[in-house]
């Protein structure tokens, strides 16, 4: 049985949003080695915050029919330079779980300990639905600092939390809510509200997709140049630095409304197949899948046709986070302005993620023309036996997969169809797992795609 404590995952009910092939005997292998990474081990594998992905790579394998030993494979892999856990707090524990309030505690990584504990406790006692209504989506200020968190950290907390209940896992949201609690509000803060307030709320008519803003974006030479690769961080030193009110300016027409529900309720009712969901939650979400989908396109597009294939690292983190929100838009206990709110912060991200990177050309021909060497299955199994992959790669596989699936029924819309479509996404999976093959000396991706910089040691293609 699954609790806030305990992690335990079943074949027949714990099989994911995505999943090829389940096994009883890896969904034991997985639940005993991702309860031993909670207990064992911190967040953060070093003291720069670089996230621990352990509960993200082991659960991708399971989804994607993996065995036993490869999940075992990977936990000894990913466990040998993780930090230890750090004592929690009993006091300060005591003092959240007595006044409900944590807001001094945000923040620090020390509390990490003390957050999980906490949210352990109260997840228990309420229930995972009640938790994130009441501490991440109540729109309170101690809830909005939450929020604000969760989309730090290069998207980890949201990863995270969407791992946690895409598999029915408690434990994994408590720990997910407590990641969220130590990092930085600076993204929410000094973009996702401002950009909110500008569009004048949330929910507000939108007539724009992520491909008409992206291609507006590069068109503006004072927000496509904002981001250099001198950049220590791109977003902060870039274009928050240089062009701060264009990228929200721009942020702001990505909007998803409650009007839409209506216009395309009847094509979805047709094409959600095994879910079984409130109506206006399902209209709401029909028409923001392609766009929050559409980072599929822009992160295998940008490459260079003189230079070996390669995704872009900070794009990946995009696709890898879009598969959630077919889980997070159809929570029956999030409001409907919660919904929208989330899909549009998510866009809105997914714009910020572009222009950091220097704004890429977006190279369709590099998709259209990749030869498939390999079916789902076979991509499946090797993005699960990686000798060198850490999660990142069999989460991408498995979200271009789920993009393939989610997409098909768009695909005939006309002047609006998909980016990527058909055979693309199956292509996509073959330049993921190619481009990462051999590279298992850290070099399995690209780092800022749209700087010149960025490509001087990938090597050049191979031509017949």
């Amino acid at each position: 049985m699954t609790t806030a404590l305990k992690i335990r995952l079943s074949p027949e009910t714990d099989t994911g949003i995505f999943s090829s092939g389940v096994r009883e005997d890896t969904a034991w292998a997985a639940s005993e080695a991702l309860q031993m990474d909670m207990e064992s081990h911190h967040v953060f594998f070093n003291d720069e915050g670089f996230h621990n992905h352990i509960t993200h790579s082991l659960l991708s394998i399971y989804a994607l029919g993996g065995s036993p030993e490869d999940i075992r494979a990977a936990y000894e892999r990913n466990q040998s330079y993780q930090r230890t856990v750090v004592p929690a707090v009993v006091e300060v524990i005591e003092k959240m779980n007595a006044t409900g309030v944590f807001t001094e505690y945000l923040g620090e990584e020390k509390h990490y300990p003390n957050f999980l504990s906490f949210f352990q406790r109260q997840i228990d006692e309420k229930g995972v639905g009640a938790v994130l209504n009441e501490y991440v989506f109540a729109e309170s200020e101690q809830a909005e600092n939450m929020l604000c968190r969760l989309w730090g950290g290069l998207l980890h907390p949201l990863i995270h939390l969407g791992f946690g209940l895409e598999f029915n896992q408690p434990a994994i949201v408590a720990q997910a809510l407590a990641q969220a609690a130590v990092h930085d509000n600076s993204l929410g803060r000094d973009f996702f509200l401002p950009a909110e307030k500008l569009a004048g709320g949330n929910g507000k008519p939108g007539n724009k997709s992520l491909g008409q803003l992206l291609e507006e974006i590069r068109n503006d030479e004072t927000l496509s140049r904002s981001a250099r690769n001198t950049d220590v961080n791109k977003i902060r030193d870039g274009v928050f630095h240089r062009a701060p009110q264009e990228m929200r300016k721009y942020a702001a027409q990505y909007t998803v409304s409650e009007d839409q529900v209506e216009e395309r309720l009847a094509e979805m009712i047709n094409n959600v197949g095994e879910f079984e969901f409130d109506l206006v939650s399902v209209g709401a979400v029909s028409e923001s899948f392609a766009d929050v989908l559409f980072v599929v396109y822009y992160t295998s597009a940008a490459q260079r046709p003189n230079k070996a294939v390669k995704m872009d690292f900070f794009f990946i983190h995009c696709v890898n986070s879009s598969i959630f929100f077919s889980k997070l838009a159809y929570l029956p206990y999030l409001n409907q302005r919660t919904r929208l709110r989330l899909l549009e912060w998510k866009g809105r991200m997914d714009l910020l993620m572009y222009v950091s990177r220097g704004c890429p050309r977006l190279l369709r021909d590099e998709i259209t023309n990749y030869p498939v060497k390999n079916d789902w299955s076979t991509l499946f199994a090797r993005a699960a036996s990686h000798p060198a992959d850490d999660g990142h790669l069999a989460k991408f596989v498995r979200a271009a997969a789920h993009g393939e699936k989610v997409c098909k029924p768009f695909e005939s819309q006309g002047p609006q169809a998909m980016s990527v479509s058909s055979n693309m996404w199956l292509q996509i999976g073959n330049m993921a797992i190619d481009s990462t093959v051999g590279d298992e000396d850290g070099a399995m991706w690209i780092r800022s795609t749209g700087f010149d910089e960025a490509w001087v040691h990938v090597p050049g293609r191979a031509r017949l």
